[in-house]
């Protein structure tokens, strides 16, 4: 669909998702997707409507763009091919006209993990670890090609003391227990079409950072809109965990390490808030703790920035989840950030990224930032 070194492939079926006909790729106007750190990701898909006959408009009689057909979403940035989403479509609006070609279809939908909160569910899992747990409900769905990262825990609960039970959809229990245990859960797309990591684990800040996001740089310059960065002292909080002594009943302080995620700022700002973390009264030190640093790293961030790239220059697509280099703003906002959430726009001969970064607060730890 676009030029300019940028190749869109939608694939669309009831199960399992084929490349779209050409009359589907024809009336595709636009496309949006938003990924995100946390909660769903969506897409938006513009066609334009044609009537076939003067009964009904050619693409709603295919019946391959109702809900809940799904959708993967696939770029290639000059030869580089990335998944933006692969999702289900929950909804669509139609927009007549008295116009001849001006009608337009727009299709709605979220992420594949939505499939696990579609059924409320109550079960009792006795003698079962959580991460047990986790791989029994992600299997539920092979469906969804789903590829489950799960790490283990060590706390196997004995039936006489306390039965994990479920009360409402498996993604809600799968979040319950990473919660428990301070993980985090998501689902995001391989490489491979229709292939998913599940994951759920700590939220994993490591590993290689993408390629910078660059200002003021001459022909270096990727970013198309000048960033604007905010410091919000009251975004972090710290939290303060106590846990019930079973024997004495009396109440102790937890002390919490100094946090779940490498440092990405050489300043830290100070948390001005305290805030406490509910029902750890019952759990254990370790338990307790975690939970203490889940709600840590689930407060705001001191540092946002946000901007806009253009995904030619840039080389490639934006991801979440993921650290990525600014360099060009000033030493203060230099450094490292991690992706919190990305807004894929396409149209022919244009893909722009929005996208919104966050770190826990000023100065680059290192003097250069890798391009």
């Amino acid at each position: 669909m676009p030029s300019l070194g940028v190749r869109l492939q939608l694939l669309i079926g009831p199960t399992i998702a084929i490349p779209a006909p050409y009359p589907v790729m024809e009336a595709l106007i636009d496309v949006e997707v938003t990924n995100r750190d946390q909660d769903f990701d969506g897409f938006k898909l513009s066609f334009s409507l044609g009537k076939e006959t003067i009964l009904d408009y050619g693409l709603l009689l295919s019946g391959l763009l109702d809900p809940p057909s799904r959708v993967i979403i696939q770029v290639f940035v000059g030869v580089f091919p990335q998944i933006l989403i692969d999702g289900i479509i929950t909804n669509h609006q139609i927009a007549p006209s008295n116009r001849p070609g001006e009608s337009t279809l727009t299709v709605f939908g979220k992420d594949i993990s939505l499939k696990l909160s579609l059924e409320e569910k109550s079960e009792i899992f006795p003698n079962q670890a959580d991460w047990v747990i986790v791989n029994k409900l992600i299997g539920n769905y092979p469906t969804l090609g789903l590829l489950p990262r799960v790490t283990p825990t060590t706390d196997v609960p004995i039936q006489v003391d306390r039965i994990p039970s479920q009360q409402g959809s498996d993604l809600d229990f799968i979040r319950e227990l990473a919660q428990r245990n301070g993980f985090v859960f998501y689902i995001e797309p391989t490489l491979s079409p229709g292939i998913n990591d599940a994951y759920w684990g700590l939220d994993n800040r490591l590993g290689l950072p993408q390629p910078a996001l660059t200002m003021n740089m001459g022909a270096d310059t990727n970013v198309d809109q000048p960033m604007s960065f905010s410091f919000d002292a009251l975004g972090p909080a710290e939290p303060q965990v106590t846990i019930l002594e079973p024997f004495t009943k009396r109440s102790i302080s937890i002390p919490l390490p100094s946090g779940l995620h490498p440092p990405l700022a050489r300043q830290p700002a100070s948390s001005l808030r305290k805030t406490l973390p509910r029902n750890t009264s019952n759990l254990n030190p370790i338990q307790a703790a975690l939970r203490g640093l889940s709600s840590a790293s689930q407060s705001s961030d001191a540092v946002t920035a946000t901007g806009e790239v253009d995904a030619v220059r840039y080389g490639r697509a934006l991801r979440s989840r993921r650290l990525v280099g600014v360099r060009g703003v000033g030493q203060s906002y230099d450094g490292m950030y991690y992706v919190q959430e990305v807004t894929h726009r396409i149209k022919r001969g244009e893909y722009k990224q929005s996208f919104s970064l966050r770190r826990e607060g000023r100065g680059a730890l290192a003097p250069v930032v890798v391009p």
